[in-house]
């Protein structure tokens, strides 16, 4: 392997722009040397931005005519499984953004496939590679809180899903796309798999802004157990308009940890005594989890040069998916669902 990993960039959407920005500004060790999207004007676009010449609509093209080490899938979920495996089998690295896959069969069918092929599997779980929630991470371990008892975790975002991510067919909805990232983080800071999962939905936003989508929702709350016996909870709201948010409370036998606030940065400005204080928020996620994302790809880069395992693989990937059906399985059924009993289907 060169020093230089070269790399296809699968979608160039929104999030195949930022890690298309990401390679290009800041890790001189990878880069994008070929983009894939069905849309043609995207691709273009995007392409023109970061000057990425070798443009195709499928990634059997881009197979076929361009010499790449990995690739970085950001197409919507139901995509995933069939992208990340025909990947692998053509000897690619995968970093897959989250959710990893529409069910347990097409995780595994991934996790299978990179390692028959022998080749190295991400999931696009940022917050491991967020100062904060990695240094939270570090300092739990060190038993600086204690036995973790209790975590809380939140995800509010401020823009209405596409289509498809409303759409249970071809998503899972909000707990997939927005809040995976919490089941993960859950799972990964109180080193506990989860046990039950029960969800609560409502939609408050859905009517006015146009959204007829069977089963959706705009604000969820999971309650959790894990197998150690501590507790959770996660809240998701999206569209929640007045900013990012993104925010864990965990709570051990000796202490709290509190990761993450609403502040942007430090700056805080007074005009006149009626308005008073104000001080930014973030706006977006991209800038909230900025420093995460370079992070992120630059240890996928560093893990296909020193051929190691990356931290964030597909077990963390299939779990969040765990978390997912059975927290959609609850929500449908309302009631409390054992995470077994999703994954009984699959090995059934």
């Amino acid at each position: 392997m060169s020093l230089l990993v070269k790399i296809c960039m699968i979608g160039a959407g929104r999030v195949g722009k930022l890690h298309s920005g990401t390679l290009k500004r800041y890790l001189p060790a990878g880069d994008v040397v070929a983009l894939v999207d069905t849309s043609q004007k995207i691709l273009d676009e995007t392409g023109r931005e970061f000057g990425i010449e070798n443009r195709f609509t499928s990634l059997e093209e881009a197979l076929a005519k361009t010499d790449f080490d990995a690739v970085v899938i950001t197409t919507p979920t139901f995509t995933h499984r069939d992208l990340a495996v025909l990947a692998a089998e053509n000897g690619k690295h995968v970093f897959l953004e989250k959710p990893m896959a529409m069910n347990l069969e097409e995780c595994d069918q991934i996790i299978a496939a990179c390692k028959k092929n022998s080749v190295h599997l991400q999931i696009g779980f940022m917050r491991h590679f967020d100062p904060d929630f990695s240094l939270a991470y570090e300092r739990i371990q060190a038993g600086e809180i204690g036995e973790p008892m209790l975590v809380k975790s939140l995800t509010h975002g401020p823009g209405l899903p596409p289509p498809w991510a409303r759409d249970l067919t071809t998503s899972n909805g909000n707990l997939a796309e927005v809040n995976s990232h919490d089941l993960d983080a859950t799972r990964w800071l109180m080193s506990s798999n989860p046990e039950r999962i029960y969800v609560e939905v409502a939609n408050f936003k859905g009517a006015e802004r146009g959204v007829n989508t069977e089963h959706y929702y705009d604000n969820m709350i999971a309650s959790l157990k894990f197998e150690s016996g501590g507790l959770g909870s996660i809240s998701g709201v999206c569209p929640c308009d007045y900013g990012y948010d993104a925010r864990m409370e965990i709570i051990g036998k000796k202490g709290i940890m509190i990761v993450g606030e609403l502040k942007n940065n430090a700056l805080t400005v007074g005009i006149d005594r009626d308005t008073g204080l104000v001080t930014p928020i973030f706006k977006r996620w991209p800038d909230r989890f900025r420093m995460a994302y370079i992070n992120e790809i630059e240890h996928f880069i560093q893990s296909i040069q020193s051929d190691t395992e990356p931290r964030v693989g597909g077990e963390d990937g299939r779990w969040a998916v765990a978390g997912v059906l059975a927290g959609t399985k609850s929500l449908l059924e309302e009631r409390p669902v054992l995470l077994k009993e999703v994954m009984e289907v699959t090995n059934g």
